[in-house]
């Protein structure tokens, strides 16, 4: 053996345990990167896609008080919150501010007869089940899930909406229930302690959310 094939030889001997170190640590690595980049934490948090036309929220909801219901009317009937249609837009806008060019699509799609192509913010998986019915039903505010929409000129995910995230909700609910009447008021405090309010609307309501897997998942 010549004396580089030597060298060579013993330096493997020497690297042999940290190799061993390396290969044992690095699935480890992987599998924690895969978790971490591909949780709704990382991947979700924060996304405020590109809407095909500007919608202040702020404005709509904020400043002139509409009510969450007026748009996403089927909130507390279906299990899906619907997307307002044209001509939800229309009801006020044939009236007020009708040939501003920031309604120029708005005015196109009624015309066309075809729905504006709205981006989706907060969009579970397919093999996720969720009713807003059955939560606005019993107290659970838009704001829990949503945030303060009504202080965003464009709409953003502020939760996980991760499965643990829904647990730690349905283990615990006093801390998003409310009286009925407050569920769409997104800037309402209660007057007591919310654990008092939401023990006292978790009796009424007879709220008490499954933890089993069927679920949500179906």
């Amino acid at each position: 053996m010549t004396r580089d094939g030597l060298r060579l030889e013993q330096w493997l001997d020497r690297s042999r345990p940290l190799i061993a170190a390396v290969l044992a640590v690095a699935p480890i690595y992987l599998l924690g990167c895969l978790y971490y980049f591909g949780s709704p934490q990382t991947t979700d948090v924060g996304y405020q896609p590109r809407q095909p036309m500007a919608y202040n929220h702020k404005l709509h909801a904020g400043e002139l008080g509409i009510d969450c219901r007026y748009c996403h009317n089927t909130v507390e009937a279906a299990a899906a919150a619907a997307i307002p249609s044209t001509s939800t837009c229309l009801n006020c806008h044939k009236n007020i501010a009708a040939d501003s060019p920031k309604l120029l699509l708005v005015n196109q799609s009624a015309a066309a007869e075809k729905p504006i192509p709205w981006v989706r913010v907060h969009d579970l998986p397919d093999y996720v089940y969720f009713d807003h019915s059955a939560h606005v039903s019993r107290g659970v505010s838009c704001v829990s899930c949503h945030g303060r929409v009504d202080t965003m000129e464009e709409v953003r995910q502020v939760e996980t909406l991760s499965m643990g995230w829904c647990l730690d909700c349905h283990r615990a609910p006093e801390a998003h229930l409310r009286p009925q009447e407050f569920v769409t008021d997104l800037d309402w405090i209660p007057e007591e302690e919310q654990g008092i309010v939401g023990a006292r609307i978790r009796k009424q309501n007879k709220v008490n959310p499954s933890t089993d897997c069927s679920t949500c998942h179906r």
